[in-house]
C-alpha cells in the first residue's frame, strides 16, 4: 500500500509511522510505503554530536533512527517504507536496495548517482567534489523497518548550512534542480520513485 500524505508536520507523520509500524508488526496491516513532504524541520538521529546541531537555537527533534542530524523541508521528497524484513538482520542490505532504487530515479533525470562505500545515501562524485543528493536513515524494530530516505528535489539548500548534515563536514549537499539547472517538481519525481521502489 502507498500512502501519499502531501505536506505534513514531522511529529504528526512520526505518530502515523508508529501506528502503521505497530499494525505491520502485529500482522494487521500489509507492508506500507509513505511518501511525504515536511515543513522545515531538523531531526537528529541517535549518533548526533552536539557540535553538529544548529548553534543559533533552531529547534531540533530527536528521533530513534540511526545516523546523525539532517534537515527536512519543502521541495524534498521523503519516503518511509514500513516493511517486514524476511530476515531482521538484513538492515544493511535493505539500505543498499533503497540506495539502488534512488540511483535509478536520479539516473532517469540524467543525474549520475552512486553508492559511496562507507557513507549511506546517494552521492554525486566528480570534478565538482562529493555531494549528497539523498540521505537514508532506517530503524528496524520487531523485524519491521521505519524512517527512510529523503531525496532533495528542489529544496532551499541553505537550510543545510546551519548544521553538519549527517555529521559529514567534508562534503556538500545538492538537489536534482541544482544539478540540472532547472526546476524539477515533486510531482515529476513521485511516480518514478514509486516505480523503482516496487521493483
Amino acid at each position: 500500500e502507498v500512502i501519499h500524505s502531501g505536506l505534513l508536520d514531522y511529529e504528526k507523520s512520526w505518530q502515523m509511522q508508529r501506528e502503521i509500524h505497530r499494525a505491520v508488526a502485529d500482522g494487521a496491516k500489509s507492508n506500507t510505503f509513505i511518501l511525504i513532504e515536511h515543513p522545515s524541520v531538523y531531526t537528529a538521529g541517535r549518533r548526533t554530536d552536539i557540535l553538529e546541531r544548529p548553534q543559533d537555537g533552531t529547534p531540533v527533534i530527536d528521533v530513534d533512527r540511526g545516523g546523525k542530524i539532517t534537515w527536512h523541508g519543502e521541495g524534498q521528497l521523503v519516503g518511509y517504507p514500513i516493511i517486514r524484513l524476511k530476515n531482521r538482520n538484513e538492515v544493511v542490505g535493505f539500505v543498499r536496495v533503497i540506495e539502488k532504487a534512488l540511483i535509478n530515479v536520479v539516473n532517469e533525470f540524467g543525474i549520475k548517482g552512486e553508492q559511496y562505500c562507507d557513507r549511506s545515501g546517494v552521492w554525486l562524485r566528480d570534478e565538482n567534489g562529493d555531494r549528497k543528493i539523498a540521505a537514508i536513515g532506517i530503524r528496524v524494530a520487531q523485524g519491521v523497518t521505519m524512517h527512510g530516505f529523503a531525496l532533495n528535489v528542489n529544496p532551499d539548500l541553505n537550510a543545510f548550512n546551519r548544521i553538519v548534515p549527517c555529521g559529514i563536514a567534508d562534503a556538500g549537499v545538492t538537489s536534482m534542480s541544482q544539478e540540472l539547472g532547472k526546476t524539477i517538481t515533486l510531482e515529476e519525481v513521485v511516480p518514478v520513485v514509486e516505480r523503482y521502489m516496487y521493483e
